[in-house]
């Protein structure tokens, strides 16, 4: 079986190559202006809807499939609705078989004026939403199906994803004989396009014998290819794992409310998927199912679909614009916001409304996310705006765990997690799903946000991302890498700018083995979650270019935060951070040597070199006190000449921890040599800092 998760270390390096042209282009709400478009009626309409109408693939799990509304419309204040508790109670009263009921796909046609682009639109109706990022009373979903009407030719297929900040699921130049196929998403119902070979799977990326799904790309020119195309895809297909959450309404769950007699428990998505809330659990699920393909969807007068399990009706959308709204009350989940004052919010979506109040209804073009594409219609049709800029903030989500390279619980590694995480933007608040853990959100405003991470069982992340006005991607989190911790291993690393003696501009977290782990503007008090298991240099510095480090390792049975009492910057403070790291590196090569036992020659040797080790970092951390004494006490002379000191007798820890590599255990041996490194780099600021 093809290995269908993506390597986060190809994503970075697409991003690294791409440059800053690369994740710019189109903004679906701001693109180039396009023509006027005007209704297709009759049987030219049903004619192009019945040609590309597509089959439809749906997780073994869902429980809400396309559906017609009407039989659950009422009247207020003379008005058609549909309320969000009439059509899931309806729904799941009148679903009380193998075949749900009323299963329908709607139709819409448009065509550009003064051009030979039409536009087929299926939209899709379920009853209700529900995932790991929203829920909501009803859900439509669309796919576009852009086609020439000169050659007959279908030009580009625009698959609708979670929400406009996440880009679609897009193919250009589509086979003309090939029907369309959709993934519905389990729950949510986003739309994932199959063109391969392969009718109920994913393939994101091409094979030597089959194409991808898709064809959006990372970079700007139609003729490149991305080596990771920027689409959300169909996560639970390419080896991620969703935990869904259960909706609320009014504290309690939204199945226990009376005027849903119809719903149970089990009308939602499967036990076996969800988790109460994000922060029930202490690590991230491991035991999610994958996705398998339960019931096919076909158009009941396509040659063949008889082979299908479900056929459906398609009815143009003219019959139901009547409706003039699908309401509900707002309902509610848990997401937590890791503020430095541990606030929390939460995410609420009531209802999508009515497709006929969208701009994409009449201008489906607003819904194109890929940039190349639509610079590809662009040039075809007149009626197509070009591409214009637009910004994006994109990431990888990891997992920090602790490595067997380093002593128990003194470092860490980070790898890929299969467990899929949510992103927010505080600044607007719509939780966006990642894919392979990916992270992208489009068309943000120029400025500074603060980007929230949530995943599952692990503690949250948030950082202030600052986002430029040129179109270009922004990338969080350290080289594009955002490492999140298990619930069970995270300590609170806490820092207030107020307690500084200068003031402080940025923060930085690294580990002796992970290397950084958090670097971001500071412009307040902040706050992240680190591993218990690492061993950690914090960093931080002022407006005046001033560097201050401290030693951070935390221990794994406390429970309570780390907090960095006084965060100064400076040559003292430097220095104290070096006599700390040299002190813990010496008590921990001196607990190697069994002071009781030099009898042996061979273990004698060995001791000799051990402790000559030892001895080389003591010294090493009495420079640096003195250092730091004498820069405290303004004495600029004495604290260079001990940084001198201190400098000269590293060079000796290096000589001797060649010497004695061989006879520490090789966890230990990697962590002095890392731990020297670092020592160097700061010895080298602190003797260059003008501040004492």
């Amino acid at each position: 079986m093809t290995d269908r998760t993506l390597d986060r270390r190809t994503v970075l390096a697409s991003l690294a190559g791409a440059g800053a042209a690369s994740l710019a282009g189109c903004s679906f709400f701001e693109g180039g202006e396009d023509g006027p478009a005007t209704e297709v009626e009759g049987d030219r309409a049903s004619e192009l809807a019945a040609r590309f109408a597509p089959t439809l693939y749906f997780d073994e799990n869902e429980p809400w499939f396309p559906t017609d509304p009407r039989p659950y419309t009422s009247q207020r204040d003379g008005e058609t609705i549909v309320d969000g508790f009439d059509a899931f109670d309806g729904y799941h009263e009148r679903f009380t078989g193998e075949t749900p009921p009323d299963p329908t796909v709607f139709y819409h046609v448009v065509e550009y004026a003064d051009s030979p682009l039409a536009v087929v639109q299926y939209w899709l109706y379920s009853a209700f939403d529900q995932f790991t990022t929203n829920f909501h009373w009803h859900d439509w979903e669309v796919l576009h199906v852009f086609v020439d009407t000169d050659s007959g030719e279908p030009q580009l297929y625009v698959a609708s994803s979670h929400s406009r900040k996440v880009p679609n699921n897009e193919f250009l130049d589509p086979d003309p004989e090939r029907v369309p196929r959709i993934l519905s998403e389990l729950g949510s119902h986003s739309s994932a396009l199959s063109i391969n070979d392969q009718a109920d799977r994913f393939q994101r990326l091409p094979t030597d014998t089959d194409l991808a799904d898709i064809t959006n790309s990372a970079i700007r020119t139609i003729e490149d290819v991305a080596t990771i195309p920027l689409a959300y895809g169909l996560p639970r297909d390419e080896g991620g794992r969703l935990p869904y959450v259960v909706p609320e309404y009014e504290g309690a769950p939204l199945y226990e409310h009376p005027d849903l007699p119809s719903v149970e428990q089990s009308s939602l998505v499967s036990d076996d998927l969800t988790v109460r809330s994000f922060d029930s659990l202490t690590s991230p699920p491991s035991d999610l199912p994958g996705r398998t393909t339960g019931l096919v969807f076909d158009y009941e007068d396509r040659e063949g679909s008889d082979d299908a399990d479900i056929q459906y009706s398609l009815v143009p959308t003219a019959e139901i614009e009547s409706i003039t709204d699908f309401t509900g009350p707002q309902l509610s989940f848990e997401f937590a916001v890791p503020k430095f004052g541990e606030d929390a919010i939460a995410g609420h979506i009531t209802t999508t409304g009515a497709p006929w109040g969208q701009p994409r209804y009449q201008n489906p073009a607003a819904d194109i996310t890929e940039p190349n594409h639509r610079a590809a219609l662009a040039e075809r049709y007149d009626a197509i705006g070009e591409a214009a800029a637009v910004n994006t903030i994109v990431a990888t989500v990891s997992d920090a765990v602790t490595t067997d390279d380093a002593p128990e619980d003194e470092g860490l590694t980070t790898e890929q997690s299969t467990v899929e995480a949510v992103t927010l933007l505080e600044s607007d608040p719509e939780a966006v799903p990642t894919f392979g853990g990916i992270a992208a959100v489009q068309d943000v405003p120029a400025g500074e946000h603060r980007l929230t991470v949530n995943r599952a069982g692990t503690a949250p992340h948030s950082e202030t991302v600052s986002v430029s006005a040129d179109g270009g991607p922004t990338v969080a989190g350290v080289d594009g890498d955002i490492p999140l911790v298990a619930r069970e291993n995270a300590r609170k690393l806490e820092l207030d700018p107020a307690d500084a003696d200068s003031d402080l501009t940025a923060l930085a977290v690294e580990d002796d083995f992970a290397g950084r782990l958090y670097d971001v503007p500071l412009s307040g008090p902040d706050a992240v979650y680190v591993h218990s298991g690492g061993a950690y240099t914090t960093e931080v510095r002022d407006a005046e270019d001033a560097v201050g480090a401290f030693r951070v390792n935390p221990d794994p049975a406390a429970e309570e935060s780390v907090r960095i009492a006084e965060p100064n910057t400076g040559k003292a403070s430097l220095a104290t951070f070096l006599a700390d790291i040299a002190e813990e590196t010496r008590a921990a090569v001196a607990a190697t040597v069994d002071d009781s036992d030099d009898s042996d020659d061979d273990d004698g040797g060995r001791t000799s070199s051990v402790r000559g080790l030892a001895q080389a970092l003591e010294a090493v951390g009495e420079a640096a006190t003195r250092a730091s004494e004498r820069a405290r006490a303004g004495d600029r002379g004495n604290a260079d000449r001990q940084l001198e000191a201190v400098a000269e007798r590293l060079q000796r820890v290096a000589t001797r921890l060649s010497e004695a590599s061989d006879d520490l255990p090789d966890p230990l041996s990697n962590a002095a040599r890392n731990r020297l490194e670092q020592a160097t780099r700061r010895t080298e600021q602190a003797r260059a800092s003008e501040k004492l």
